[in-house]
């Protein structure tokens, strides 16, 4: 199965998170097969803590089957995906 999730990157008590589509069974820092976005939760503007590098990969994404983990979930609907 494949999964949307946050992989996390950055310095100890200053996280940064990819946003990637990976294997449901690999650990979380594992192998990735496409990197669709980043996550900057240490920024206070709403507008620049998300960065999408292309919405209709993960349209496609969506489509073919990849299950968005809760937080993603959330993210998507901050940028007005629908799922």
């Amino acid at each position: 199965m494949v999964k949307i999730r946050l992989q996390r990157h950055g310095k100890k008590h200053y996280p940064i998170y990819h946003i990637v589509v990976a294997d449901s069974r690999s650990p979380r820092n594992g192998k990735i097969i496409q990197k669709i976005g980043l996550y900057n939760p240490n920024i206070n503007e709403k507008k620049n803590k998300i960065k999408i590098y292309n919405k209709e990969n993960i349209i496609n994404w969506l489509k073919k089957g990849a299950k968005p983990t809760k937080t993603i979930k959330t993210i998507l609907k901050f940028i007005n995906i629908k799922f």
